[in-house]
């Protein structure tokens, strides 16, 4: 029986890779001394910002045409559809490297009370999808000058 030495960084280091796995993040491997990388399936980076106007959704999506991306607000919930398809392979060209994820996606986002659905609008420019979802009157913040007597 041989045994094992303990090692507490190896178990950290797999834990990592396995909560990576979980939450769609690439991880770099080691298998033999050569470098190797898991990529998960492919979901846009997204920011979104709030102003006294506005809900602003910013999504990432490289090397995709606005024609291919689908937008829909339903029942006080945002999607976003999009399926990248891998580029056809040529078989006199060798890979070294392919990093980058292919395939659909689909993001939903639920949307904030106060919304109006009826007036969101999207604008897609260099890769950029940037979402306007308007506050409706009623969910504007308004001062109200109070009088003190």
């Amino acid at each position: 029986m041989n045994v094992v030495r303990w090692d507490p960084f190896r178990e950290l280091e797999e834990m990592s890779d396995r909560l990576n796995r979980v939450f769609c993040r690439p991880t770099m491997q080691r298998e033999g001394g050569k470098e190797t990388m898991t990529v998960a399936d492919w979901s846009p980076a997204v920011d979104i910002s709030e102003s006294d106007r506005e809900y602003l959704i910013h999504v990432e999506l490289p090397e995709v045409k606005k024609e291919d991306v689908k937008v829909s607000v339903q029942e006080g919930e945002l999607m976003i559809h999009r399926e990248r398809k891998q580029e056809i392979e040529e078989k006199w060209k060798k890979h070294h490297r392919v990093e980058r994820s292919y395939g659909s996606f689909a993001r939903s986002f639920t949307v904030p009370d106060g919304v109006d659905e009826t007036k969101v609008t999207a604008e897609f420019k260099d890769g950029m999808l940037n979402l306007h979802l308007p506050k409706s009157e009623r969910a504007k913040p308004k001062a109200i000058d109070v009088k003190i007597g």
